[in-house]
């Protein structure tokens, strides 16, 4: 958080002197999200509060000339917020009876940052930095510098959303190491329906980010395959890890997310020397 936050207020000063405009732009819809959140009882105010701390590093991160605030991590971060709102809210019911529902309040700041933590990180200037100067990832444009972002995106918004449907679609999940059928909400535990709209999840954040950051199929496969990777892997954390209580949830959620952003380099660099990316 503090890195990311020092990022902020650079890029913020910055760009007051150079583009109000997308100073304002970033800082108020960043702001807006985290007032949505906190209104919907989605997240506490400070959750909220870093909420928007973080998309506000995305967003900056991602500006492209001619600036339009609708051609940045704005969009797939809308699509991820508005996903896993309406994938808690599903069978809340169900949820409560069986001991796995959300706290009303909503999450908490240690969640928020847990699942956005890694891609804001990633999109950050040290990082896109690092990315770029990497020789085994060749001649990347700016769209695909943001790919390990926005696979963290695309796993945070799998992860939660195959978590809290799977409990409505399925009540017989299976453990991923030894397919023994499990109580719902069992760490380690998948069912084919929350994997499928987990998979669903990220396709639809990956296909958001790529549509407003220009990256096209490719953007759009490898962070696609890539969430449903780090969905997969999180599974196996909490089977082995997170049972054995050696990691918590939100560190297993933050690794997922790395996972799947580490796995989108790795594509990058298979795809970008095969086609001259």
């Amino acid at each position: 958080m503090p890195a990311v936050a020092a990022d902020v207020v650079f890029a913020a000063h910055w760009w007051l002197t150079v583009q109000t405009a997308v100073a304002l732009w970033s800082i108020g819809m960043s702001a807006l999200l985290g007032l949505a959140a906190w209104a919907s009882r989605s997240a506490t105010p400070l959750a909220a509060s870093t909420g928007a701390l973080l998309t506000a590093g995305m967003i900056f991160s991602t500006v492209r000339f001619p600036y339009q605030p609708w051609r940045t991590a704005l969009i797939p971060i809308l699509a991820l917020l508005v996903l896993t709102s309406l994938a808690t809210r599903m069978g809340r019911r169900q949820k409560e009876q069986l001991g796995t529902a959300e706290r009303r309040k909503g999450r908490v700041a240690a969640q928020v940052a847990a699942n956005l933590g890694a891609a804001a990180l990633l999109s950050s200037d040290a990082a896109q930095g690092w990315i770029t100067a990497q020789r085994w990832l060749p001649r990347l444009g700016p769209a695909l510098i943001f790919a390990a972002a926005l696979a963290a995106l695309s796993e945070a918004a799998a992860d939660t959303v195959s978590s809290e449907l799977g409990q409505v679609l399925s009540s017989r999940p299976r453990m991923i190491t030894t397919l023994r059928v499990m109580e719902p909400g069992t760490d380690g535990a998948i069912s084919i329906g929350g994997t499928f709209a987990g998979a669903v999840a990220a396709a639809v954040v990956s296909a958001a980010g790529a549509w407003a950051l220009g990256g096209g199929w490719i953007l759009l496969a490898i962070c696609w395959s890539s969430g449903v990777f780090g969905l997969l892997f999180d599974s196996l954390l909490g089977a082995t890890l997170e049972r054995r209580g050696l990691l918590n949830n939100d560190a297993v959620n933050f690794l997922s997310t790395l996972s799947a952003a580490a796995f989108a380099l790795v594509l990058l660099s298979i795809i970008s020397h095969r086609i001259g990316v």
